[in-house]
């Protein structure tokens, strides 16, 4: 993994943490690494800029309208749960409340 990988993925994992997700490990590919909650993909590095959560499709469309440089998605993920986050545009606050509903949307209470 490289350098930006790893500091990106620490900072996400820093924040999950921090929102007091517990059971958390690494996992994915060197090139795409995702953090876990037990056996289940919650946050998976497309790049060191670029982050794709899981999330409910209302939701999806509320963060692609309201914030459209933070948010986006790709063709491929066009009528898919998940979007994709610019992680150079959003800061911690908003991302570790995304981390939060992501982890929530995979792992229900």
């Amino acid at each position: 993994m490289s350098s930006e990988l790893d500091t990106a993925l620490s900072r996400i994992e820093t924040l999950a943490r921090g929102r007091g997700l517990d059971n958390l490990r690494r996992g994915g590919t060197g090139e795409q690494p995702e953090l876990m909650v037990g056996d289940k993909p919650f946050a998976r590095l497309l790049s060191s800029k670029t982050l794709m959560l899981p999330c409910p499709a209302e939701q999806k469309a509320l963060l692609l309208d309201i914030s459209p440089t933070i948010y986006f998605e790709s063709d491929d993920l066009v009528g898919q749960t998940a979007v994709l986050i610019h992680l150079d545009k959003i800061d911690n606050e908003e991302l570790s409340l995304r981390l939060d509903d992501a982890r929530r949307y995979v792992t229900p209470d």
